[in-house]
Formats: C-alpha cells, sequence, structure tokens
C-alpha cells in the first residue's frame, strides 16, 4: 500500500506499519546540542474533531499503540475523565457517555456536524459559545514515551446491544503525528526529529486511491517543555499565523499498490528550543475524482493549491508536540471534576486553564482548591484527604484530582389527592445523588403516573440528581362531600315524670325533626315545656334540630 501526497508533479509517500506513505517533516538540532543526549521526553496532542458520521455519536475512542500508559488526557469537554484501557500493544483511551437505564438513552451526546468550520482548535470545549450544538469536540493526551500508531474512532449506539457503545464504520481523518529522533550517522551530522503524518486508508473494498484531503501545516519552536493544555488556539505556544506556516496546501491521499518515498522538510532547530509545535487542519477534497482509480484530479493540474471550489468542509484540526532534551523532572497534573478551580502558590497551575507543571525531585508544591457552584469534596492521588490546601513533595510523577459536588434542588409535587415522600428526604442534593420518590394516593383515588424527571405508573421511581430538577405524582377520583353538620340534644325533666325522644338518641344530623314527649307521674300535673323550640301545654313537640338544643319537661 502507498499513500500519496500530491504537491507539483510529486506524489510523496512514506513505508509505515501498513506500507503506507505519509507527510514527514524533519527539524534539524543544531551542533552546539550534539554533545547532550537527544531524548522524547514526551508527545502531546490537542485537536478538534467533527462528528461527521451522520449520527449522534456518545463517546470517542483513541487506539494508541507503542506505549503501556499515558501521562495524561484532555477532560475540558462534555465528557469529561477518560477510560484508560491496556491492549497487547497498547492502551485505548476513551471518552464514555453514562447509560441511563431508567430512560434507555446515553446521557451524554455530540451532535451530528451541520455546518463545520474551522475551530482553531479550542473552540470545541466547554463555556464556548454553541458548543452544545456544534457537533464538535476537543480532546487530546499527552505520553511519556513515543506511540508508533495512533487511531481516532467516534463511538455510536450499538443497536444489537443497548447500553453499549460500538465504534463507527470509518476511522476519524485528523493526522496524528508520530515523532521519531534519528541519531546521527556521524558525530558532525545534526539530529533529526521526524514527524509523520498518515493520510485516511481506504477502506476494503477500495480503489487505487483513498479519499484526499487538503491539509495546512504551521511549526513553531518552543524554549521550554510545552504542556497539553497549552495547546490550544490563542495561546502563544501554537503556531497559527502567516509567519510560522510550514505548508501553505499538501494534498494528501493513499495509494495502493505502488512504490514509496518520502517527503522531508528541514529546518535548523533555534538554540536552546525544548519543544517543536505543529498545527495541522484538514479539509475534505471537493475537487473531481477519477472514476476508474480514485485519484483526486486537480484544477491547476498539479495539486499545489485548491480552487476554492475544491475545498470542502473542515475535517478537524491538530495541534501537536514533541518535548525535547528535558532534565530531570517530575510532572505535576491536576484533574477538576466539578464546578470548581484548584491553584498552585506560585500561579503555575491555574486548574481547569492550566493543569500540569514540571519541577526538579524534592520540590514541595502547595495545591490549593476553591469551589465555584460546587461543594468541595475531597483530592485523591498525592493530595488526599478533604483539606482545601494540600502540600505534597514530589519525587516522582504526581497526577491528582479535586472533586467539587454541585448542590441542585429536587421539587417533587402531587397533583390530585396524594403525597409524595423521598428518600432521602430533602429537597437538594448533592450531584450525582440517587433520590428514591414514593408516591402514596389519598383513599378513593388512584396513582395515574409520573410526569417530569420521572416517568412510567410504578409506586416508585429512582431519579439522579444531575441539575435542578421537577417530578409530578399525578392522582385522579371523585373528591368525597364534607360530611353534614351534626347537632346535640339535651332533655330534661323537672318533677315528676319523663321525656323521651323518636328518634331516640341525643345527636342528630343537621335538619332532622325530632318528636318529644313528656309523660307525668303518678300524681303529678303537666305543667310544660321550657327551652328555645318547644312552648306551651302540649305534652307532644318536634324539634327541628338546626343547631344544639335543650329542653325541660316540667312537672309538679
Amino acid at each position: 500500500m502507498r499513500r500519496r501526497m500530491c504537491r507539483g508533479r510529486v506524489a510523496t509517500a512514506r513505508k509505515a506499519i501498513l506500507n503506507s506513505l505519509a507527510l514527514t517533516a524533519l527539524v534539524v538540532l543544531p551542533a552546539a546540542m550534539q554533545g547532550q543526549t537527544v531524548t522524547m521526553y514526551g508527545a502531546l496532542s490537542n485537536f478538534d474533531v467533527i462528528n461527521d458520521t451522520g449520527e449522534p455519536a456518545h463517546g470517542f475512542e483513541i487506539e494508541i499503540h507503542g506505549i503501556t500508559s499515558i501521562g495524561g488526557a484532555f477532560t475540558w469537554n462534555r465528557y469529561g475523565a477518560t477510560q484508560i484501557t491496556p491492549f497487547a500493544d497498547g492502551v485505548y483511551v476513551r471518552y464514555l457517555s453514562a447509560w441511563d437505564a431508567a430512560s434507555q438513552t446515553f446521557v451524554v451526546t455530540t451532535p451530528i456536524a451541520v455546518h463545520p468550520t474551522v475551530t482553531n482548535g479550542h473552540q470545541c470545549v466547554l463555556g464556548t459559545i454553541g458548543y452544545d450544538t456544534s457537533g464538535c469536540e476537543h480532546f487530546g493526551v499527552w505520553t511519556y514515551g513515543n506511540p508508533t500508531q495512533v487511531i481516532y474512532r467516534w463511538l455510536i449506539v450499538d443497536p444489537a446491544n443497548p447500553g453499549q457503545l460500538k465504534t463507527s464504520g470509518s476511522l476519524v481523518a485528523i493526522p496524528a503525528p508520530i515523532w521519531t529522533v534519528q541519531p546521527p550517522l556521524r558525530p558532525a551530522d545534526p539530529v533529526v526529529i521526524a514527524a509523520q503524518v498518515d493520510p485516511p486508508v481506504p477502506p476494503p473494498p477500495a480503489k487505487l486511491f483513498g479519499a484526499a484531503q487538503w491539509m495546512k501545516t504551521y511549526k513553531a519552536e518552543n524554549g521550554r517543555q510545552v504542556g497539553l493544555d497549552e495547546l490550544v488556539a490563542d495561546n502563544p505556544v501554537v503556531p497559527e499565523d502567516l509567519a510560522h506556516q510550514e505548508t501553505a496546501w499538501d494534498l494528501i491521499q493513499s495509494e495502493i499498490g505502488s512504490n514509496s518515498r518520502r517527503k522531508q522538510k528541514r529546518g535548523a532547530l533555534g538554540g536552546g528550543s525544548h519543544a517543536v509545535v505543529r498545527r495541522f487542519e484538514l479539509y475534505k477534497f471537493a475537487g473531481a475524482y477519477d472514476p476508474v482509480t480514485g485519484q483526486a484530479i486537480c484544477a491547476d493540474g498539479l495539486c499545489n493549491a485548491p480552487a476554492d471550489s475544491e475545498i470542502g468542509d473542515f475535517i478537524g484540526a491538530q495541534n501537536a508536540a514533541a518535548n525535547l532534551n528535558i532534565p530531570a523532572q517530575y510532572p505535576v497534573t491536576v484533574t477538576v471534576v466539578g464546578d470548581g478551580a484548584v491553584s498552585s502558590s506560585d500561579r503555575v497551575i491555574s486548574c481547569p486553564a492550566a493543569c500540569t507543571m514540571s519541577v526538579v525531585p524534592h520540590t514541595t508544591v502547595t495545591l490549593t482548591a476553591k469551589a465555584g457552584k460546587g461543594v468541595f469534596s475531597g483530592w485523591t492521588g498525592p493530595c488526599a484527604g478533604s483539606g482545601l490546601t494540600c502540600t505534597v513533595t514530589v519525587d516522582s510523577e504526581a497526577n491528582t484530582t479535586v472533586t467539587f459536588l454541585t448542590s441542585y434542588r429536587l421539587v417533587a409535587r402531587s397533583s390530585g389527592q396524594g403525597t409524595v415522600t423521598s428518600n432521602p428526604g430533602g429537597t437538594s442534593f448533592n450531584q450525582g445523588t440517587v433520590v428514591t420518590l414514593s408516591a402514596t394516593p389519598d383513599a378513593g383515588f388512584t396513582f395515574t403516573g409520573w410526569t417530569g424527571a420521572c416517568t412510567g405508573t410504578a409506586l416508585t421511581c429512582m431519579v439522579t440528581i444531575n441539575a435542578d430538577t421537577a417530578v409530578t405524582a399525578n392522582f385522579s377520583g371523585i373528591v368525597a362531600p364534607p360530611a353534614p353538620a351534626t347537632y346535640k340534644l339535651v332533655m330534661k325533666t323537672n318533677g315528676s315524670g319523663t321525656a323521651s325522644s323518636n328518634p331516640t338518641g341525643n345527636t342528630f344530623t343537621a335538619g332532622t325533626s325530632v318528636t318529644v314527649t313528656a309523660v307525668p307521674g303518678a300524681g303529678a300535673t303537666w305543667k310544660g315545656w321550657t327551652g328555645a323550640t318547644c312552648s306551651g301545654l302540649s305534652l307532644s313537640c318536634t324539634v327541628t334540630m338546626t343547631a344544639d338544643t335543650t329542653l325541660t319537661a316540667n312537672f309538679r
């Protein structure tokens, strides 16, 4: 397999793991530095990537060959912390969405990019305007060693396995430079550092040529090592203007079944430079292709530069760096989870903006956590415990994580006759708390279901609090009329005789007619009633109960 780079009449290439061709950028160290041992301290790569899979994505995979671990990853995106999985020849670095079993959906989604535009290397991060709907993400890793191959893939829903993700059918066509140090053949010869970039490999079955891409390349050198968090636009270490332009346009395209050649670009590395930084911009080739071979046919006939109509959608931007000749130092890396910040006492670390620094052995580093909207939860790693300030003596690589838990409100309402209770109780919960809600209908009512953050008709619902949350329990039924009023009838006698009522009793519903009857005792004479409603000498009297009533039957 050969990979072709057209610039002028020359097809450039390289033999790599797949006998592929690549763009190779070479940097020469000056003779003054040859007395030192030239080593690769690490390779760093930060990039924007457009979701052009044609469907929503819920994660991203970086497959890195030739190393066994990474030094850190860029996490200021919607996915946050990465999952690291070793395999025989390297590691997978995966950004993954959580799965919500209740709703049978993934929690985090990268939408389809509708109008891809140049992102300048950092427009696809949390807090930037339009990020939620842009369809792009910003990912990145840095390694101590030098990878031999890096492959990028979007992760999409696996319809056959609910809750699982699978890789998209095509690889992400963004270059991942492979840096190598080429030792001098003779003591007087310069040391050469190469950055090799592979064009995308056509998937089988394929024509002779794969998809073509336009690539711009910018290059800069730095007198110190650079950190992963610095590889974003607007940072001075990233080359972006015409003064740093290494190549205006290159057309890169894979070619199968041909001999390979390598194109080299040389330039003396300035004295004292410790890092080489390159920025690669990739655009789809929108011109014509040979219908038989699939080879790109450029409007100028030479593929020196594209016509306006030949520049397709923006694919992505890669900011990559190699740190060189680093003295004995240890990296200190801070990861912030949640809404908060961490700063070092010397302000070199001000995370999440700048989260890495390097120090000589036995250096004491003091880190201080400050909560934003979140609540400080604690440290992990060399820093541990629940104090806001941590002091650690660095004698090895130090990676520490500080977690802030955001507090959110839960509003649980009822519609109809019934109650809603929560376990644990309360109305304010830390981020990630799982709350169980229970609905209890009143007598004569039926629970008809949940609306809001809960769904379904089960009497209980579990909700994970990751934002202000509202839930309503709905009940239906007929409201019973209020019970009628009742009144008391008190009957007394004065003298020898008795008094009775029909109906009998002493408590009656409002409006009830009660007939009371007096019976004189032997030798007694009836004298009459006294009370609120009965009077006169009739032995019987009818009372309508509209209030508590007292009657007295009088005998002589």
